[in-house]
């Protein structure tokens, strides 16, 4: 794990307008991440910092977010995300509980959207049954533990995502898998479907979008599977367009709904 620098600090304000889709809201109380995710599209909001840590080396902590949620949700409707810039439920959540106190403030009346790398989910599973209308998600890249670690190398494995998934259908939730970024030539479409569909009501899947974090994801891919080299290097819209067709073929097969986000096909839209 990472040397990692915590910053608490006061917010102005915690609910933003957002153009995610599907949501109206976000709700970002940290900022930064400990997962160390290689390809993280959130790297950029370094450039916006007055510290100079890399991506992964820190945290801010928005200590007052809980308080703040209060006023600021009362007449809000529609559906709120957490954390767009972070995981709501890395590892520092154990420390603050940050995530469990804005949901405890939260207006349970918005429709609340979730998505995690962590079982560390399932320790608010009550306070999650306080609201009218919620959604929980498990991001799962890839179901080859040798691979999962060197893409994202400090978050829980992909069987605990799993197992969380199972638990949270059992306790009657409206589930999903987010199957993103899609690995080129590595994440396995067929085995991801197999094992689980049991426990989601649907699927979202995303393409990996090599602009964020190139020279990173290129050199994982250059150490550990020189043969992709080239591969990566010129990844063209027709893969993508060929991916479409798979997740939609075994989507047919396994009776499950998806959800397609690829900016490389036109299927992101802002």
């Amino acid at each position: 794990m990472l040397m990692v620098k915590i910053y608490e600090v006061n917010a102005r304000r915690i609910m933003q307008r957002t153009k995610i889709p599907g949501a109206d809201w976000v709700i970002n109380h940290y900022s930064g991440c400990t997962h160390g995710c290689v390809y993280c599209y959130a790297r950029f909001i370094c450039k916006w910092r007055k510290q100079k840590e890399k991506w992964g080396e820190f945290i801010d902590v928005r200590i007052n977010a809980p308080e703040l949620v209060i006023k600021e949700s009362k007449d809000k409707t529609g559906t709120v995300i957490l954390c767009t810039s972070s995981d709501p439920y890395q590892p520092i959540e154990k420390k603050y509980g940050l995530t469990r106190r804005v949901l405890e403030n939260l207006n349970k009346n918005l429709k609340l959207f979730i998505l995690t790398k962590s079982d560390l989910i399932l320790k608010d599973i009550n306070v999650f049954k306080k609201f009218k209308e919620i959604e929980l998600g498990l991001t799962i890249t890839c179901l080859n533990e040798s691979i999962k670690k060197l893409f994202e190398p400090f978050s829980p494995s992909s069987r605990k995502r799993l197992n969380a998934l199972k638990r949270l259908k059992e306790e009657g939730f409206r589930t999903y898998a987010f199957i993103g970024p899609i690995l080129p030539y590595l994440t396995d479409l067929k085995r991801i479907f197999e094992e689980v569909s049991p426990f989601v009501d649907y699927f979202m899947f995303e393409d990996l979008n090599l602009n964020p974090a190139k020279k990173q994801i290129l050199e994982v891919i250059r150490k550990n599977f020189p043969e992709l080299g080239d591969k990566y290097k010129n990844l063209s819209k027709e893969y993508w367009f060929e991916k479409e067709k798979e997740i939609k073929k075994l989507a047919r097969k396994h009776d499950k709904p998806i959800r397609i986000y690829f900016k490389h096909t036109g299927s992101l839209k802002f």
